[in-house]
């Protein structure tokens, strides 16, 4: 019996993580609770209630979460008028989209867009640094899901992840959550861009199709903490790979760049994510 009920919660992950593809899929297009019971093969009469168990939020918060997201990555990489903006992401006027925005992000779109990334120049035309850390990692496996193109679109992986683990009851003791992030945005086309969204586990763990198991050994990393939302992450990696590595002399690992994230943005507003983004280096 007991063992009947684990599948069963198996398989009520994998429906939710299909739900979730779809959503992330089709931010502007046919969600409606007939579709989305559909595509999980649930009831209607108990999709919602399956859906939050497993996921940890409500069908409505992942929507209005990952149109905010994309909204924020509208106003911090385009010209798009907020008004556009604010339709896209499902609002009937500027003030409702300003005051979701505000209460998701800590700040109004307008001032996002006008200092997206806390990083602003001091009044000699200097940059602002942040302190990098040498210290060492103490080595970690990870179950993780591939993504291609655009690193700010990874957040999807990262929510079928969280529905993955979560069926297996694998939030019960802390885990770290892990990007890989294998090409330079520029330098590799967006299509082409590869990365993987991990999760902490044992190295025996059972995974399903289309995951894959990666080792991160333990080792000397350099390390920046940022504080921000994750459209700001760019110029960590400016500041990390062209001011500090020229000057550190030290020498990258075989291992590639990656992200740990130390909060949730469903618990936190964007201002005030943490994220540690880390270097490996050789010794």
């Amino acid at each position: 019996m007991l063992q009947t009920k684990h599948k069963t919660r198996l398989d009520y992950g994998r429906r939710v993580a299909l739900v979730i593809d779809h959503i992330a899929d089709n931010l502007d297009g046919d969600l409606s609770l007939e579709r989305l019971s559909g595509i999980a093969c649930f009831s209607p009469y108990h999709f919602h209630r399956i859906y939050r168990s497993i996921a940890g939020e409500t069908v409505a918060d992942t929507v209005r979460r990952l149109r905010l997201h994309r909204a924020a990555g509208e106003l911090a990489r385009s010209a798009y008028p907020i008004e556009r903006i604010a339709r896209r992401a499902g609002y009937g006027s500027v003030e409702a989209f300003t005051r979701a925005f505000g209460n998701g992000h800590g700040e109004p779109p307008g001032a996002f867009r006008a200092r997206f990334t806390p990083f602003r120049p001091t009044e000699n035309g200097d940059d602002i640094m942040l302190p990098v850390t040498v210290k060492d990692f103490d080595g970690v496996h990870l179950a993780t899901y591939p993504h291609r193109g655009n690193y700010h679109d990874i957040g999807r992986c990262f929510d079928r992840l969280a529905a993955w683990g979560g069926a297996r009851g694998l939030f019960s003791t802390p885990r770290r959550m892990i990007g890989l992030y294998y090409d330079d945005p520029g330098s590799v086309p967006e299509a082409e861009l590869r990365s993987e969204a991990g999760l902490e586990v044992e190295p025996d763990m059972p995974l399903s199709d289309g995951m894959t198991l990666r080792h991160i050994p333990a080792g000397r990393i350099a390390t920046i903490l940022y504080k921000g939302p994750y459209t700001g992450l760019d110029e960590v990696y400016r500041q990390l790979y062209r001011e500090w590595l020229p000057q550190s002399c030290e020498e990258v690992g075989d291992q590639p760049v990656f992200e740990t994230y130390l909060n949730n943005p469903r618990d936190v507003p964007a201002s005030e994510l943490l994220t540690e983004v880390s270097l490996p280096l050789k010794g």
